[in-house]
């Protein structure tokens, strides 16, 4: 877990290499071309490598849960003293995400699509789940899926005068659906509905009328849907099944999600949208973190490599600090680079490069200070 924690961290921590900018600085380049789009996210439809960051986390954090459950459990405390803990837990995740979003700006930023926010929404939940049957939580999943899934059907599609464009969406965007996934378009559904009257109810410099990536406050709901599915694989991995049968479930869990998002997706009954974290969105995105569970389950604990893990395992143990690192401290460090090292140090492989030559720096400088902590045994832990 720690391993693939890491490497999801790492893919994170990545964006500072930003890619996009070296593959417009070469625009003949398809290798360079290809390494962008897999560190962007996708316009509306689909998946990048970049699109399964968020899922990967949030599934991880079920993945853990059976494992947190089974050690509060042994202490014997009451209930409702863990449930408290998890609540404040809840909170912290919240907050830590809005603090995060507000940094740079001059009041505070209250907005809940962020990472931790949206696991924090919807961590108290999968804490009540955690201590049911495995069956409660297949139950709850199906619940979540379809219910979310009605609720966007049944709010109505906006009539032909709708104003796209004051919305931040074109009215001739390519990505525009109709039937069922019309009412998954970007910022004309029922979770940008929610949000201009949810997030108005707070402290705001102007009004919200839209995000302009369609991200949504409600999207803690699939999201939660996203950890049940890694709580049911940390379940199969604390029982005494064979590692051959953990890998069979793994990757058959992983091959139906795929299949089960795809179908509903070319079937038009509901699309694959990261942004807002469609139903389909859940099944394809959980396909593709149980495969990637399997294949690091496979290559750590049955073949027994574990070497080449080691970075990744550093990174991984503590996922939060390097999230809030990476958002507090990676221009300083650049900045610190070009007072000592002088202006022209990033330029060493060329004007194109520079921004990879920056990003490595950084990249190795937060790797080293979680090396440290990794050292002093300094895990940090909400």
């Amino acid at each position: 877990m720690d391993a693939y924690r890491g490497f999801v961290m790492l893919l994170m921590m990545a964006e500072i290499l930003q890619f996009e900018r070296i593959s417009e600085a070469l625009p003949n380049s398809s290798f360079w071309h290809f390494l962008a789009h897999h560190q962007s996210h996708v316009a509306w439809y689909g998946c990048s490598l970049h699109d399964l960051i968020q899922p990967s986390f949030s599934f991880l954090v079920g993945v853990a849960l059976p494992y947190s459950v089974a050690s509060q459990v042994a202490s014997d405390k009451p209930f409702s003293t863990l449930f408290l803990r998890a609540l404040r837990r809840s909170l912290v995740l919240v907050l830590l995400g809005i603090l995060l979003r507000s940094v740079g700006r001059e009041q505070t930023n209250f907005t809940f699509e962020d990472t931790l926010t949206q696991i924090g929404l919807g961590y108290p939940f999968l804490f009540l789940l955690g201590f049911g049957s495995s069956r409660t939580g297949w139950i709850a999943l199906a619940v979540i899926l379809v219910g979310y899934w009605a609720a966007f059907i049944a709010y109505p599609l906006p009539d032909a005068a709708f104003d796209y464009a004051a919305v931040g969406v074109p009215a001739d965007w390519p990505h525009h659906a109709s039937g069922l996934s019309a009412h998954f378009n970007k910022n004309s559904n029922l979770a940008w509905a929610f949000d201009t009257w949810f997030l108005n109810l707070f402290p705001r410099a102007k009004p919200f009328l839209f995000n302009g990536g369609g991200y949504a406050t409600l999207s803690f709901i699939p999201t939660l849907g996203t950890m049940v599915l890694g709580l049911q694989a940390g379940r199969w991995l604390r029982t005494k099944l064979s590692p051959n049968e953990l890998l069979k479930r793994f990757i058959l869990a992983g091959v139906v999600g795929l299949l089960a998002g795809w179908v509903l997706e070319v079937t038009n009954i509901c699309p694959v949208v990261k942004r807002i974290w469609t139903p389909a969105w859940v099944l394809f995105s959980g396909g593709w973190c149980f495969l990637l569970l399997a294949l690091f389950y496979y290559l750590i604990d049955v073949r027994t490599w574990r070497g080449w893990a080691f970075p990744l395992v550093v990174i991984g143990m503590n996922s939060i600090a390097i999230y809030c690192l990476v958002h507090l401290i990676d221009q300083f460090i650049i900045g610190f680079f070009r007072t000592h090292f002088g202006p022209s140090f990033f330029l060493i492989l060329g004007t194109p490069y520079e921004s990879l030559v920056s990003g490595l720096a950084a990249l190795f400088v937060f790797w080293l200070i979680l090396y440290w902590m990794y050292r002093k045994r300094l895990f940090i832990r909400v």
